[in-house]
């Protein structure tokens, strides 16, 4: 049965059978699926200082975005880095996908590396976003990881993926 339906999500209760063929009944959230970049440069990448809502803070993240009906992912990865950062990549590489939270929701999100950098004139983030384009130097990383500055999972994750952290 539907609950709830949005311009990017869908939630749905339903009755489930486990391995073991007993039933529950589950909410289950089905977002569109997503991208995540992480943008790099030698030895400095790109990260945003993003402001988010759900949780009333700031934190830093890798650029990321929904994947639009019958849209590539890479398509996806690069029209989000542009829109984001401002910049473009010359190569985006697919790195793997993770699933958010499997315990109540389907979402995947397809990890991109992006190299060979170049400043883009398409530059335009969503209006409901604030976002500072920070550089950093990817020997931080690792340390902004422990000390709690990095919380965001599909950054930890890219960041592991990405520079085998």
């Amino acid at each position: 049965m539907e609950v709830f339906r949005g311009k990017r999500l869908w939630i749905e209760k339903r009755t489930v059978r486990d391995p073991h063929g007993k039933e529950h009944e589950k909410v289950i959230v089905h977002p569109n699926n997503a991208v995540a970049i992480f943008p790099v440069d030698k030895d400095r990448c790109k990260l945003l200082k993003q402001y988010r809502f759900a949780i009333d803070q700031y934190i830093y993240e890798a650029p990321a975005g929904t994947i639009e009906p019958g849209e590539d992912p890479v398509k996806t990865a690069h029209r989000e880095l542009i829109e984001e950062t401002g910049f473009a990549a010359q190569t985006i590489v697919l790195k793997g996908f993770i699933y958010t939270t499997p315990g109540y929701t389907d979402e995947k999100i397809f990890l991109f590396e992006a190299r060979d950098l170049s400043p883009s004139e398409e530059y335009g983030k969503d209006e409901d976003e604030v976002i500072e384009v920070v550089d950093i130097a990817t020997g931080d990383l690792k340390g902004m990881i422990k000390d709690g500055r990095i919380v965001d999972a599909k950054t930890i994750c890219l960041i592991h993926h990405c520079l085998g952290c």
